[in-house]
C-alpha cells in the first residue's frame, strides 16, 4: 500500500518572524494529531528553513536518532558532548540522543538554510549520546542506523532515471527536489509517500533531474 502525502497538507511551525519556518509531516508540537503520531520508527520529518543569523538556541533530546539532510546552505551545530561541526549538503548528519543531550543548531552562513531533519525511535532506550557525521554520501552507500532498526538510502536520479525502492515491510519516501513517480503517484518537492509491504517497486524521476531520501524500516 502506499499513502502520499502532500508537501501542502504539512503542519505549519516555526517562527517566521525570527526568521525560522518549519513544515512538519507528523504530529509535532502544538500541532498534535492522534492519527499522525509515527510511520514504523520515523517520528518526525521536519522541513526548515533558516535564515542568516536565525537557529534554534540549545535544547534538550531523549531517547531520539535525530538524523539531518541539509539541501542548502551550511548548517553549524554544537552540542553538549562537545561536538562543533558545520554540515553541507550531501552530508548526512546523526545525533544520538540516548540517555539525554543539548544541542544547537543555526544558519551562521550568508545565505539561507533548507534542511530535512528526520526523528526515529531508538530499539532500546538509555545509553550514552553519540554522534556522526559523512561527508558527501554517494548514491551507492546506504546509510545504516541500526540503533532504530533503519536503513537511509539517498537517490540522486537524472531525467527519466529509475532507481528501484528496497523491498521491506515499512518504507518512507521523501521528495528532496525534482519530480518522481513511485508506481502511478507522481511525486513533487516536499511530497512523501508511506509504503507498506513494499516489493519491486520503482521510483522514476520526472523531466529533470531529482533528489529523494528513502528510508528501509525493519
Amino acid at each position: 500500500m502506499i499513502d502520499v502525502r502532500r508537501s501542502a497538507d504539512r503542519y505549519r511551525g516555526g517562527a517566521p518572524g525570527s526568521g525560522i519556518e518549519s513544515l512538519h509531516a507528523f504530529s509535532f508540537g502544538r500541532h498534535y494529531d492522534p492519527d499522525n503520531l509515527r510511520f514504523g520508527a520515523i517520528l518526525a520529518c521536519n522541513e526548515e528553513r533558516l535564515r542568516p543569523g536565525a537557529g534554534f538556541d540549545e535544547h534538550p533530546h531523549s531517547h531520539t536518532e535525530i538524523v539531518t539532510w541539509v539541501v542548502t546552505g551550511e548548517l553549524t551545530h554544537r552540542d553538549s558532548q562537545g561536538h562543533a561541526t558545520v554540515v553541507r549538503p550531501g552530508d548526512v548528519q546523526r545525533l544520538s540522543a540516548a540517555g539525554g543531550v543539548r544541542h544547537v543548531e543555526r544558519n551562521d552562513g550568508h545565505e539561507d538554510l533548507v534542511f530535512v531533519q528526520m526523528w526515529l525511535a531508538p530499539l532500546a532506550p538509555g545509553g550514552d549520546p553519540s554522534y556522526e557525521i559523512v561527508h558527501g554520501i554517494a548514491d551507492s552507500t546506504p546509510y545504516a542506523l541500526p540503533e532504530a532498526g533503519a536503513m537511509l538510502h539517498v537517490r540522486r536520479l537524472t531525467a527519466g532515471e529509475r532507481s528501484a525502492v528496497p523491498d521491506a515491510a515499512a518504507v518512507y519516501v521523501h521528495v528532496v527536489r525534482g519530480e518522481v513517480r513511485l508506481e502511478k503517484a507522481e511525486l513533487g518537492p516536499g511530497d512523501s509517500a508511506r509504503v507498506t509491504d513494499a516489493e519491486g517497486l520503482e521510483l522514476t524521476a520526472g523531466a529533470g533531474a531529482a533528489e529523494v531520501l528513502v528510508w528501509e524500516l525493519g
